[in-house]
């Protein structure tokens, strides 16, 4: 029995000084994966893109609520010089053409995260493929993004590789 706890506790010994050798060689990095992006030369014409995409969807929703403004207002004005089935008619014009408009609301909204995605996806697989350089020239095991919110706490052992992704990307 003695020797079989002899045995437990230099295997325990072993793993444990094993692990302390291994965990000393380890590197572990952070980045704030959004400031980068913001630093990117490219963000600004693909704001810019985004931003004329953006206004053109809000042109045309403007354009049908004014449409749809002027045919409630001229609806209002006639109501009572009606007849009772133009009146429904009117009513029922009114509520699809609103209904339009909260469909066209909807598209265009998912329609704008679409070309956000197709916009930004190039500056974020290089920015991607920066961080992944540098962390593999560097030796890293892990790098953190801290812009997500998913890290909670990391120490000054973790290295901060904003600097060395912004040197490879060449961004002062």
């Amino acid at each position: 029995m003695k020797r079989f706890l002899f045995t437990i506790l230099v295997v325990a010994l072993f793993l444990l000084s094993g692990n302390a050798v291994a965990q000393s060689n380890l590197k572990f990095g952070h980045i704030n994966g959004q400031e980068l992006l913001s630093l990117m030369p490219e963000r600004d014409s693909a704001e810019i893109k985004l931003r004329a995409y953006g206004n053109d969807l809000s042109e045309q929703i403007e354009e049908l609520h004014v449409e749809y403004n002027t045919k409630v207002q001229s609806y209002m004005q006639r109501r009572n010089t009606l007849s009772e089935a133009i009146r429904e008619a009117r009513e029922r014009e009114l509520t699809e053409l609103q209904q339009r408009i909260q469909e066209f609301e909807a598209t265009a909204q998912q329609d704008y995260q679409r070309m956000q995605g197709e916009i930004m996806r190039p500056l974020i697989e290089k920015a991607d493929a920066a961080i992944k350089k540098v962390a593999k020239q560097q030796g890293f095991l892990y790098i953190f993004d801290v812009s997500v919110g998913s890290v909670v706490y990391f120490s000054e052992a973790s290295i901060d590789i904003l600097p060395l992704v912004k040197k490879e990307l060449g961004i002062k």
